[in-house]
């Protein structure tokens, strides 16, 4: 291994350091009340060692979200590259997949939603927002294709994919947040699934072709 493959190797063990720590603190003291101190203070690091890797907090809070947007993206791939499945089924698929994306760090998820409805996003280096762009526009990209098939199919109303898979994400994060706003407020527990499965039932209810779903099952 030669001298710059270690420092680059150092650099990213460091970096993955560093976000270990902040999840840690963002989780026990919110985003708010954390400093880049608080931080640094656990990942047992100077505060200017942090200011090597992340210009500020809000870059650090944001590239948490990477590994949602990643996992996100590994299974909208997945759903449409696997073979024998009818629309209606590939459909029931994704809903799946919403709910396993909440399960993979329901905490950074909850943080990603927050941080894309912020002011944060402009403190955000050019090349952290865009990776943030890329990976979150391939995502929809991969769930357009997939309302594209129910159209092509026929199992589908004629409408945009491309808005179709807007609506779910923008549908599911606003149920992410309120839940969680719900637990913050009265204590209540969780509901995300129950209520997210009620609101797909009723979206595919209004975009779905009068067909016998029988015939899809069937196939």
């Amino acid at each position: 291994m030669g001298i710059q493959e270690r420092k680059e190797r150092e650099r990213e063990r460091r970096r993955q350091q560093i976000m270990v720590a902040a999840k840690r603190v963002f989780s026990s003291k919110g985003f708010s009340k954390t400093t880049m101190e608080d931080i640094a203070k656990d990942a047992e690091l100077s505060p200017g060692t942090l200011y090597l890797y992340f210009k500020n907090k809000d870059e650090l809070y944001a590239s948490l979200s990477l590994r949602i947007l990643q996992y996100l993206l590994i299974r909208m791939e997945h759903l449409i590259s696997e073979k024998g499945m009818n629309p209606e089924q590939r459909l029931e698929a994704l809903k799946q997949a919403m709910y396993d994306v909440y399960d993979f760090d329901p905490l950074i998820l909850v943080n990603m939603f927050h941080l894309q409805s912020s002011e944060t996003l402009k403190n955000l280096s050019t090349e952290l927002l865009s990776e943030i762009r890329e990976l979150s526009q391939k995502s929809l990209d991969a769930m357009a294709q997939i309302f594209e098939e129910g159209v092509r199919e026929g199992y589908l109303l004629e409408r945009s994919p491309a808005v179709l898979s807007t609506i779910v994400w923008a549908m599911f994060s606003g149920i992410v947040l309120w839940e969680e706003s719900k637990k913050i407020i009265d204590g209540g527990g969780d509901y995300l699934k129950e209520t997210f499965d009620t609101a797909f039932t009723i979206f595919m209810r209004g975009i779905t072709k009068k067909v016998d779903s029988k015939s899809y099952n069937a196939a």
